[in-house]
């Protein structure tokens, strides 16, 4: 096939535009940002269609995002992670410690993403097996409830009551007439004596349970969980409890393991994703130190190899990282992408810089987002009967007093809109209970009596906002 053949015919997933316009729904601004992960977006599915011999050749482009903390840098990511169903894992790049410390190994990450990824094609596989592990565990809890009778003579079998039925016919008339009632839920509440397959569980801890040997104790309890032989345990439990559990059992039946590892693998390895937080405390601030940096420039040459492309073992099988999308984010407000290593620059190509956010963009997150903050408090309200109604110049003063706090204080971004909500609607919020049926306006003046202490006492705002 040509390279021109893979124009032909449409590819699955969402254009570049459909992708933007997705995030536009929950985070605000930030169009540059929005076009480059929609771009590194497309360009998965995009190589999905490029000929065999050049496919492993198209590597991902790695982005680092610059910006001060609150404007949406994790946000971006996790949207897109959710928007591509693709495994995502963020991580704080200042957990980890260079080989020889003790702390967290680089590797670590992708044995993460690698049980993020195993936990969602598990989710997916046991969503398809449902159904019949619930009829399974229906039929179980039926043979619980109205235990088939017991082996009768053939002559006995054969006898009919006075209806003409048969002992087996009665059987399965009564278990219809209870299989209703096990559906309606009139039994829920009936306890039932069921017995549930438990593996016996290691206890290691204490014994290597410190430091780098976190993942060392994990695997070795694992291996030992798995080598403890399957123990079976009479419980008693309501009927509703008891057909959860039997379903969960049945479900295990079902799966293949060995299957969903292999497609956990193989998604991590093509879609997967790491947000690589607090990217910057990585780089070094051009002057001389005071003593070994272990989590600057060491921390820096491990991750080097991962971001790369490099094979790391994992307890599931070995992972490939050449086509692992890394996104790395932080404020470098004390210093700069330039910092890091040269080999490190060069392995995240693609930079963009997010603006900061004022009253405006505040006042667009407080009502455009699907998930807007004035809608999740109206909505938690509602639930106690508490109409929150806000009106315009009650979110412009929102909007403009945790402007100003930022310019006062320390600029936390969007997240200082939580601070400001959370203190306007304090009293509100206490006194719910007793305002059923009750309309609350948030207008200006509400806010400004909510919040005059706090934003004329500068100092104060520090700490309280």
């Amino acid at each position: 096939m040509s390279i021109a053949d893979t124009r032909l015919g449409r590819i699955e997933g969402p254009t570049p535009r459909e992708i933007v316009e997705v995030l536009d729904r929950y985070i605000i601004g930030q169009a540059k940002a929005k076009r480059m992960v929609a771009i590194a977006l497309r360009n998965r599915n995009r190589r999905k269609r490029v000929p065999e011999a050049l496919r492993d050749e198209v590597t991902p482009k790695n982005i680092i995002m610059i910006g001060p903390t609150g404007v949406g840098k994790t946000e971006i990511a996790r949207r897109l992670s959710r928007l591509a169903q693709s495994p995502f894992l963020k991580v704080e790049a200042t957990k980890y410690t260079e080989v020889g410390y003790v702390g967290r190994d680089v590797e670590s990450m992708i044995r993460d993403l690698v049980e993020i990824g195993l936990g969602m094609v598990r989710s997916e596989k046991a969503e398809e097996v449902g159904p019949k592990a619930r009829g399974r565990a229906e039929e179980r809890l039926l043979d619980l409830l109205l235990p088939p009778p017991r082996n009768a003579s053939r002559d006995d079998a054969s006898v009919a009551d006075e209806e003409g039925l048969t002992p087996q016919q009665r059987h399965r008339r009564a278990r219809a007439r209870m299989r209703k009632r096990l559906d309606d839920g009139e039994l829920n509440s009936q306890e039932v004596e069921v017995e549930i397959e438990q593996r016996g569980s290691a206890k290691i801890e204490g014994v290597i349970g410190v430091g780098g040997l976190e993942e060392m104790t994990q695997g070795l309890k694992e291996m030992l969980d798995q080598m403890m032989p399957r123990q079976k345990k009479r419980r008693k439990l309501t009927v509703a409890e008891a057909r959860r559990a039997l379903e969960e059992e049945e479900i295990e039946r079902l799966l293949d393991m060995e299957k969903i590892t292999q497609e956990a693998l193989e998604r991590v390895q093509q879609s997967g994703i790491i947000f690589l937080d607090e990217f910057d405390k990585i780089a070094g601030r051009g002057t001389a130190g005071h003593g070994p940096d272990v989590s600057r420039e060491g921390v820096q040459r491990d991750i080097l190899p991962i971001v790369e492309g490099s094979t790391v073992a994992t307890k599931y099988g070995m992972v490939n990282t050449d086509h692992i999308l890394f996104i790395a984010a932080g404020a470098f407000h004390d210093r700069k992408p330039a910092d890091l290593i040269p080999e490190l620059q060069g392995r995240f190509p693609l930079r963009v810089e997010l603006d900061s956010l004022g009253p405006e963009e505040f006042k667009r997150i407080l009502i455009e987002p699907d998930n807007a903050l004035t809608k999740q408090y109206s909505a938690l309200l509602a639930t106690e009967g508490v109409d929150l109604v806000f009106t315009p110049d009650g979110i412009d003063e929102i909007a403009e007093s945790a402007a100003r706090v930022n310019q006062q204080g320390e600029d936390i971004g969007a997240r200082r809109l939580h601070t400001v909500m959370e203190r306007i609607l304090e009293d509100t919020s206490f006194a719910a209970p007793d305002l059923f049926g009750q309309q609350v306006v948030i207008d200006r003046a509400f806010v400004k009596e909510r919040l005059k202490d706090v934003i004329e006492d500068q100092d104060l705002s520090k700490f309280i906002l």
